[in-house]
Protein backbone atom coordinates (compact mmCIF):
# COMPACT_ATOMS: atom_id res chain seq x y z
CA UNK A 1 0.00 0.00 0.00
CA UNK A 2 1.13 3.97 -1.27
CA UNK A 3 1.09 6.23 1.35
CA UNK A 4 1.13 9.75 0.40
CA UNK A 5 1.25 13.03 2.61
CA UNK A 6 -0.16 16.26 1.96
CA UNK A 7 -0.35 19.50 3.34
CA UNK A 8 -4.03 20.70 2.39
CA UNK A 9 -3.98 24.07 0.88
CA UNK A 10 -7.74 24.47 0.69
CA UNK A 11 -8.03 26.60 3.46
CA UNK A 12 -6.34 27.99 5.82
CA UNK A 13 -6.20 25.50 8.10
CA UNK A 14 -3.02 23.36 6.31
CA UNK A 15 -4.00 20.26 7.50
CA UNK A 16 -1.37 17.58 7.01
CA UNK A 17 -3.29 15.04 5.24
CA UNK A 18 -2.70 10.97 4.38
CA UNK A 19 -3.81 9.35 1.38
CA UNK A 20 -3.74 5.46 1.32
CA UNK A 21 -3.86 4.12 -2.31
CA UNK A 22 -3.20 0.73 -3.76
CA UNK A 23 -3.19 -0.15 -7.53
CA UNK A 24 -4.07 3.95 -8.22
CA UNK A 25 -7.18 3.38 -5.98
CA UNK A 26 -7.74 6.13 -2.96
CA UNK A 27 -8.38 3.63 0.12
CA UNK A 28 -8.62 6.50 2.37
CA UNK A 29 -7.94 9.98 3.66
CA UNK A 30 -7.14 10.71 6.85
CA UNK A 31 -5.92 13.94 8.96
CA UNK A 32 -8.14 16.68 6.81
CA UNK A 33 -10.52 18.77 9.39
CA UNK A 34 -13.20 19.50 6.73
CA UNK A 35 -14.93 17.98 3.57
CA UNK A 36 -12.29 20.38 1.99
CA UNK A 37 -9.57 18.65 2.73
CA UNK A 38 -10.49 15.11 1.83
CA UNK A 39 -11.79 17.11 -1.87
CA UNK A 40 -8.11 18.11 -2.37
CA UNK A 41 -6.56 15.33 -1.27
CA UNK A 42 -8.42 13.00 -3.72
CA UNK A 43 -7.86 15.59 -6.44
CA UNK A 44 -4.31 16.32 -5.62
CA UNK A 45 -3.26 12.68 -6.01
CA UNK A 46 -5.28 11.51 -8.92
CA UNK A 47 -5.17 15.20 -11.16
CA UNK A 48 -3.71 18.02 -9.68
CA UNK A 49 -4.18 21.34 -10.83
CA UNK A 50 -3.63 24.81 -10.01
CA UNK A 51 -4.86 28.19 -10.82
CA UNK A 52 -1.76 30.60 -12.19
CA UNK A 53 -1.48 33.98 -11.68
CA UNK A 54 1.22 36.15 -14.00
CA UNK A 55 1.51 39.53 -15.31
CA UNK A 56 1.55 40.02 -19.44
CA UNK A 57 3.22 43.41 -21.25
CA UNK A 58 0.31 45.72 -21.66
CA UNK A 59 1.03 48.66 -24.55
CA UNK A 60 -1.04 52.03 -24.31
CA UNK A 61 -0.75 52.96 -20.60
CA UNK A 62 1.29 54.45 -17.71
CA UNK A 63 1.35 50.37 -16.33
CA UNK A 64 4.33 48.56 -18.17
CA UNK A 65 2.77 45.18 -17.04
CA UNK A 66 -0.91 44.16 -16.36
CA UNK A 67 -1.85 41.13 -13.89
CA UNK A 68 -3.63 38.17 -15.18
CA UNK A 69 -4.57 34.38 -13.81
CA UNK A 70 -6.00 31.67 -15.20
CA UNK A 71 -10.02 32.01 -15.52
CA UNK A 72 -10.02 28.07 -13.65
CA UNK A 73 -7.40 25.68 -12.93
CA UNK A 74 -5.36 23.59 -15.42
CA UNK A 75 -3.74 20.70 -15.55
CA UNK A 76 -0.63 21.22 -13.27
CA UNK A 77 1.53 19.33 -15.72
CA UNK A 78 0.51 22.53 -18.03
CA UNK A 79 1.75 24.92 -16.10
CA UNK A 80 5.16 25.30 -17.97
CA UNK A 81 3.37 25.84 -21.63
CA UNK A 82 0.59 27.99 -20.04
CA UNK A 83 3.34 30.54 -18.64
CA UNK A 84 4.94 29.72 -22.29
CA UNK A 85 2.29 31.44 -23.70
CA UNK A 86 2.07 34.00 -20.84
CA UNK A 87 5.36 35.82 -21.42
CA UNK A 88 4.80 36.72 -25.01
CA UNK A 89 1.19 37.85 -24.62
CA UNK A 90 0.71 41.64 -24.88
CA UNK A 91 -2.71 43.42 -24.25
CA UNK A 92 -3.73 47.04 -24.77
CA UNK A 93 -4.92 49.71 -22.89
CA UNK A 94 -7.98 50.34 -21.64
CA UNK A 95 -8.38 46.96 -20.34
CA UNK A 96 -11.17 45.71 -17.62
CA UNK A 97 -10.96 42.84 -14.48
CA UNK A 98 -12.25 39.77 -16.37
CA UNK A 99 -11.13 40.58 -19.65
CA UNK A 100 -10.33 37.69 -21.64
CA UNK A 101 -6.27 38.48 -22.63
CA UNK A 102 -5.68 35.20 -23.89
CA UNK A 103 -8.46 32.75 -25.32
CA UNK A 104 -7.76 28.77 -24.48
CA UNK A 105 -4.17 29.21 -22.83
CA UNK A 106 -1.77 26.34 -24.25
CA UNK A 107 -4.71 24.31 -25.34
CA UNK A 108 -6.26 24.13 -21.92
CA UNK A 109 -9.48 24.89 -22.79
CA UNK A 110 -9.18 27.80 -20.10
CA UNK A 111 -8.94 31.85 -20.51
CA UNK A 112 -6.70 34.26 -18.83
CA UNK A 113 -7.67 37.05 -17.84
CA UNK A 114 -7.35 40.15 -16.64
CA UNK A 115 -7.21 40.87 -12.46
CA UNK A 116 -7.16 44.83 -12.91
CA UNK A 117 -8.97 47.43 -14.45
CA UNK A 118 -6.24 49.76 -16.55
CA UNK A 119 -7.58 52.79 -18.53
Amino acid sequence: MEKRELTCIGCPMGCLVTVEMENGEILNVTGNTCKIGDTYARKEVTNPTRIVTSTVMIEGSDFTRLPVKTASDIPKSSIFAVMEVINHAHAKAPVKIGDVVIKDVAGTGVDVVATRNIA
